[in-house]
């Protein structure tokens, strides 16, 4: 019978590269080869010549994001009369004193001249020029940090 013989004749393959009207034109359906696709390294932001998401918000991509978060905490050297004549005055005598909390150990320490110091003492805390003037006129030494 007719219908239980083998086919010889298989489908005629689609002629490639003959017009994009063809179905099988353009690229010629060679897979991606030549254009964006088949670029190894295209950068992760990159959206097809849009503009990038980080360029239309600036606060995402770090405007004030990267500055730093440590505070300042000047210290007047009338705050140095609590201290005893002769005692050191560093960041763990200022905790100690109570002058300082806990939660600013990391924070940017600076003496500062206002006010008047009486009692000698040996600073180990950066301080102003004028401050080490009067640390050192009141009989106090200073170590800078």
């Amino acid at each position: 019978m007719l219908s239980k013989m083998p086919k010889i004749i298989s489908k005629k393959a689609k002629r490639l590269g003959r017009g994009s009207g063809s179905g099988k034109g353009n690229k010629a359906s060679r897979g991606t080869k030549r254009h964006q696709k088949a670029k190894e390294k295209i950068p992760l932001h990159f959206e097809g010549g849009q503009a990038k998401i980080t360029k239309k918000y600036p606060l995402l991509r770090g405007k004030g994001r990267n500055k730093s978060k440590r505070k300042t905490i000047n210290i007047s050297l009338e705050d140095l009369n609590n201290f005893k004549s002769g005692q050191t005055v560093d960041l763990k005598a200022l905790i100690e004193s109570g002058l300082l909390e806990k939660k600013d150990r990391n924070a940017n320490l600076k003496i500062l001249a206002s006010g008047k110091l009486t009692k000698k003492v040996k600073v180990q805390i950066n301080a102003s020029k004028s401050a080490v003037s009067a640390i050192k006129k009141a009989g106090g030494s200073y170590k800078e940090k």
